[in-house]
């Protein structure tokens, strides 16, 4: 198994499936991470590939106690003093220099919640393509053998729809964002899993105008959205059908706004000076006004909660009401921190436009 690995994701859905073959789990608000056990020591992957393992050493000192070879698929959480889960205080985590990252780890410990087992010591080797079942009791095995006091645990799972659904009802204050159910019989497939792995979570709902978009008329890449406090937001990238039914709705202009990572920028034809109309964080401004094109839509959109607390530059770019694109506060967020690094991304701002 080849460092970095590409984690499975799972589709969102209406409600949770029926049936004798889905086992339920917990979804967590906080990062999603690989942990590797390797005989040289413990390293800490995000979703993106990226080695984060500096930022949450103390996971990494817990991963000394599973035997070489092993390798998790998890969630990184914190909780606040209350006990509930906090992505607040996962993403300053995540986002922290190593010095600060030491000092929020004296300050709130974190937890490691496994919800799979990808590889396993020697002679089992890398057990992805078994079934959901075997895997899960080898994670528990696993897990069973680390010391009491460990802050790597497996994540709280069942085969009662009921149970699961009581879970999803009641506990969303404790930072259960919704449930993630698995067939029983699936292996573990990097990307999208098909109806192998399906998750509900909550959302609210809020009125927005569309106000511009990435890519072209035709085929739009994202939207940016005006919300109801004069913000401008900027969904996650559409998915083909959405796209299809969106664009109708756009009003071509000239130019073309391209998204790239924590930074939107335009192209007008003809403009080959370098850098021109180019959003800069790192160098903190920008060259021009980043004009967005400007159709005339609207929308009725569902925003989760992650997104209401801009959970990263590329799912939700806080900007003034002139569109003047800026870095969102004087920490950019890192790149992998995406808003469904539980089990998997995709759309959740989009998905849910009619």
């Amino acid at each position: 198994m080849d460092w970095p690995l590409s984690v499975a994701l799972a589709q969102s859905v209406p409600e949770l499936p029926t049936g004798t073959d889905w086992s339920y789990e917990m979804k967590l608000d906080g990062h999603r991470m690989i942990m590797w056990r390797t005989d040289a020591g413990v390293r800490l992957q995000a979703r993106s590939g990226r080695d984060v393992t500096a930022a949450w050493g103390d996971l990494a000192l817990a991963g000394h106690h599973l035997p070489a070879g092993t390798v998790l698929d998890g969630e990184a959480v914190i909780t606040t003093e209350n006990g509930r889960i906090s992505f607040e205080a996962a993403q300053a985590r995540a986002a922290s220099s190593p010095t600060r990252a030491r000092r929020l780890t004296a300050q709130r410990p974190a937890h490691y919640i496994a919800f799979d087992a990808l590889q396993l010591p020697s002679p089992n080797g890398d057990i992805r393509a078994r079934p959901y079942s075997e895997r899960r009791a080898a994670l528990l095995s696993l897990l069973a053998e680390l010391p009491a006091n460990t802050p790597i645990q497996a994540v709280s799972a069942t085969t009662d729809r009921d149970t699961a659904l009581t879970w999803y009802n009641t506990l969303h204050n404790q930072g259960i964002e919704g449930i993630v159910a698995k067939r029983t019989t699936s292996p573990y497939r990097a990307g999208r899993t098909g109806t192998s792995w399906l998750k509900i979570r909550h959302t609210d709902t809020t009125e927005a105008t569309v106000a511009g978009f990435t890519g072209t008329a035709r085929q739009p890449r994202a939207l940016a959205v005006r919300l109801p406090d004069g913000r401008v937001a900027l969904s996650q990238r559409l998915t083909t059908a959405l796209a299809t039914r969106i664009a109708p709705r756009l009003v071509p202009q000239p130019g073309r706004a391209h998204a790239g990572r924590r930074r939107l920028h335009t192209r007008e034809r003809g403009d080959r000076r370098r850098g021109r109309g180019r959003h800069h964080p790192a160098r903190g401004g920008h060259r021009g006004p980043p004009a967005l094109t400007r159709p005339q839509a609207s929308a009725r959109l569902h925003l989760l909660p992650q997104l209401q607390r801009a959970r990263t530059a590329a799912a939700y770019l806080p900007v003034d009401p002139a569109a003047s694109l800026r870095s969102p506060g004087s920490n950019p967020f890192p790149s992998d921190l995406d808003p469904c690094n539980s089990h998997g991304g995709g759309q959740r701002l989009a998905a849910s436009l009619s």
